[in-house]
This record gives structure tokens, C-alpha cells and sequence, in this order.
């Protein structure tokens, strides 16, 4: 049975892909011409419908709990642990509304895929190169002062159910930078859908939305010096309560 769920769910995949670049790619274009907000939410329904059908194929039983934390408006900050790949998959079908996320520069160079991350919204960052690192940062923190919304895996990397990795450092600049809405974000049992085995497995998979944190109400020494650990720790306690 996981056989047929694995050939199913990279059947869909690739054919979503091709799919979605048909639909996307002219909405990206017409972004440029001056119809950047209707066109991103083109994008972002078509994402989003790819995204669940994937995870209904993977057959995983999804929990999700606290999307009413999610503000209404504004730039908001996601910022997610990162267990595995499945993880953008999980955010593109539950957070409810266009958002853009840093990829690291080695995925810029896999055809279809970089261009995919592209229309999604991502931006590519160069971690060996620091004066590129800070420029790719300050295009994030300019699309939160704007009112657009970013994804951040503070991590830096997917951990593979090790658990809670720490945080790299700067993390969330994004968000002390443009005193952005933060809402942190526990993900469990998304390395287990596929990366466990390089197979479609059945996985409990859970996924909370916990309540924003306002960076714009605090003091510039708290958001500089305690924002990153206040973070981390609103995540690991999700995390270890069931």
C-alpha cells in the first residue's frame, strides 16, 4: 500500500508541477505589469489546492490546531521548526494566504524547482557570502514593512525528527528588523510522510499556529537581545504538549 501511495503521490506531484507552472508562470509575469495582488492570490489558491491534494495522497493524519491565531492583516513573520521536506507542502495548504520563504542558494540551481520557488514568493540566500545573506534579508524585511507575509525555519536546516535544533544566529532578523507580527509555528511528523524511507508512509502528522507575538510592543533591547529564545521556546512547548 505504500507503494501505491509513493507512485500516486510523485505521479501527481510532477504532473501538479508541470500544472501549476502553466497557471503560474503568466500570473507571475502579468505580477510585473502592475496586478501584483490579484495575481498572487491566483498563485496562491493554485498552490494551495496542489498542496492538499498531496497530503491526501500521502494518507498521513493531519491535526491541525490554532489557525485562529493567525492575524487578519499585516506582515506577518512565520517562524517554523523545520522537521522535513513536507514541511513547505503542510504551510502552503494551512496558512491560509500568500507568503514568500528563504531557501538556501543551492536549491536556485535545480531547474523547475528554482523557478518554482520563484513564483512561490522565495528568495535565495547565500550563506558563504555574508554581504549577499544581509541583501536577501533586507528584501525579506522590505516585503514585511509592505504588508506581504514571509516563512522562516529558523534552523537553518530540516532536523529529520532529531527534535528541536537551535536557532541559527540572527535568525529572526526578519522579523526584529521590520517589528513584524511573529507567529510561531510547531511542526511534528513531517519527516516521517516520506524522508523516514524515501517512501510515502503513514504518519500522524500535527501542525499548531501558536498566538502572535507583537514585536512592534516591545522594547528595541528585548526584540535585539530575547526575541530569538522567547521564540523557540513558544515552539518547543508546543511541541511537547500534546
Amino acid at each position: 500500500m505504500n507503494l501505491v501511495r509513493t507512485i500516486a503521490a510523485f505521479a501527481f506531484t510532477v504532473f501538479a508541477v508541470f500544472a501549476f507552472m502553466l497557471v503560474s508562470f503568466p500570473a507571475f509575469v502579468l505580477g510585473f505589469l502592475g496586478l501584483k495582488k490579484p495575481m498572487s492570490r491566483v498563485i496562491d489558491k493554485t498552490a494551495r489546492a496542489w498542496a492538499k491534494i498531496v497530503i491526501a495522497l500521502t494518507g498521513c493524519s493531519l491535526e491541525v490546531q490554532g489557525q485562529q491565531h493567525i492575524p487578519c492583516g499585516g506582515g506577518i513573520c512565520f517562524v517554523s521548526n523545520h522537521v522535513g521536506m513536507f514541511d513547505i507542502v503542510l504551510s502552503l495548504a494551512l496558512i491560509g494566504r500568500p507568503f514568500g520563504f528563504i531557501a538556501k542558494k543551492e536549491l536556485s540551481y535545480i531547474p523547475l524547482l528554482n523557478l518554482w520557488i520563484l513564483i512561490l514568493g522565495g528568495l535565495f540566500i547565500d550563506r558563504k557570502n555574508i554581504r549577499k545573506a544581509i541583501g536577501t534579508i533586507n528584501q525579506g524585511i522590505k516585503r514585511l514593512q509592505k504588508g506581504e507575509n514571509m516563512l522562516i525555519f529558523p534552523e537553518g536546516t530540516r532536523s529529520r525528527g532529531r527534535g528541536l535544533l537551535p536557532f541559527r544566529s540572527g535568525a529572526v532578523k526578519l522579523a526584529t528588523h521590520s517589528q513584524a507580527t511573529i507567529v510561531p509555528v510547531a511542526i511534528s511528523g513531517s519527516y516521517e510522510v516520506f524522508e523516514k524511507n524515501y517512501r510515502v508512509n503513514y504518519a500522524q502528522v500535527r501542525v499548531v499556529f501558536c498566538p502572535p507575538i507583537h514585536t512592534a510592543e516591545m522594547k528595541a533591547d528585548e526584540r535585539r537581545h530575547s526575541l530569538a529564545d522567547r521564540v523557540r521556546d513558544v515552539i518547543e512547548a508546543a511541541l511537547n504538549n500534546p
